[in-house]
């Protein structure tokens, strides 16, 4: 009987004691678990969606990444009004809504690509949208040294915003683009060394790829040299008969653009931008110091690195990541219209 009062006695102190040490080994363990959990990485990115297919796919992987939060997408160069629609439509169908769409400024230069995926576009509700600079300077006021801008469009937003605010602007952790062609230019795929090429996201602004080179910001280029990856006819079928919302619109898009560009099989240059942001090991950089000329040339030369350039990324690797990233999402929204 004694003892059984006693055994009774001790559990119930042992009770009041793990009582009292539970918010101590919840402190204890909290940031170990949150430690092992993968950190996303917050991202703003720039894109001219609508007129060549790769900034759709592009923008379908960065959805498709739970790596990546997406603070907001910002619309570059040309219409950029109805780039905006493009992006509302989109994110509408996937069921991001949540991720905010800004637009930047309108500007068109000769010798631009044409809007090949407006009419698909056009069918999204026209509404108000901040304006794409003012977005990307508040976001990094908000989160100084945290966000990656992501370009894969004409510079001519970046370059506003480093007119604006230049000491906000390289508040930026890092800044990775597509742009540029150091040996090898459109089509070189297998004859390194050919000759480079004046890559249009760099020439049709080249005054503000001079000041995004120039920002002091980490700058991280994926150009011409490394980006050819070719969507072939069997990469397409697999992806296009998925029938998920994203891949069902990813589809109607490649519709609009063969049929505006008459080619068939799309090259996702800034595709490789959006996968170097997840996973740098798929296109390897180099520290170079890079001069951009008038007419958009990007050409190596002496002196301090001011950007690290992929030179090459292996194709096979490359589309192992990218598939699997497509074909496996499930996203799904309702975008009435």
């Amino acid at each position: 009987m004694g003892r059984k009062r006693m055994s009774f006695s001790v559990r119930m102190r042992l009770v009041v004691r793990l009582v009292l040490l539970l918010p101590l080994v919840g402190a204890i363990v909290s940031p170990a678990m949150a430690a092992g959990a993968p950190a996303q990485q917050m991202v703003i990115i720039d894109t001219d969606i609508g007129d060549d297919f790769d900034d759709a796919l592009a923008v379908g992987l960065a959805l498709s990444s739970p790596e990546l939060k997406i603070l907001g997408i910002t619309s570059a160069w040309g219409d950029t009004a109805l780039r905006a629609r493009m992006l509302d439509r989109l994110l509408c169908d996937v069921g991001r809504t949540d991720i905010p769409v800004a637009v930047g400024i309108e500007k068109h230069a000769p010798g631009q690509a044409a809007f090949t995926q407006a009419r698909w576009a056009a069918r999204q509700p026209a509404r108000t949208h901040q304006a794409a600079v003012d977005f990307m300077l508040e976001q990094i006021r908000r989160y100084p040294g945290e966000i990656t801008l992501i370009g894969i469009a004409p510079l001519t937003n970046l370059g506003a915003a480093i007119e604006r605010d230049p000491a906000t602007f390289k508040k930026l952790k890092r800044i990775v683009i597509m742009g540029g062609s150091i040996h090898r230019g459109y089509g070189d795929v297998y004859a390194p060394n050919n000759r480079p090429d004046a890559e249009y996201n760099i020439a049709m602004d080249a005054v503000a790829a001079k000041q995004v080179f120039n920002s002091g910001v980490p700058l991280y280029v994926m150009p011409l040299d490394a980006t050819q990856h070719k969507l072939d006819e069997v990469k397409r079928q697999l992806l296009f008969t998925e029938s998920t919302n994203l891949t069902d619109d990813l589809s109607l898009l490649y519709l609009q653009w063969v049929a505006g560009f008459h080619q068939q099989t799309p090259t996702l240059y800034d595709d490789v931008a959006v996968a170097y942001a997840i996973d740098p090991a798929l296109c390897p950089v180099s520290p170079m110091r890079i001069e951009v000329d008038d007419k958009g040339f990007t050409r190596p030369v002496p002196g301090a690195a001011n950007s690290f350039v992929c030179l090459s990324s292996d194709s096979d690797k490359f589309f192992n990541f990218y598939m699997a990233r497509l074909m496996q999402q499930r996203l799904a929204g309702s975008c009435p219209r």
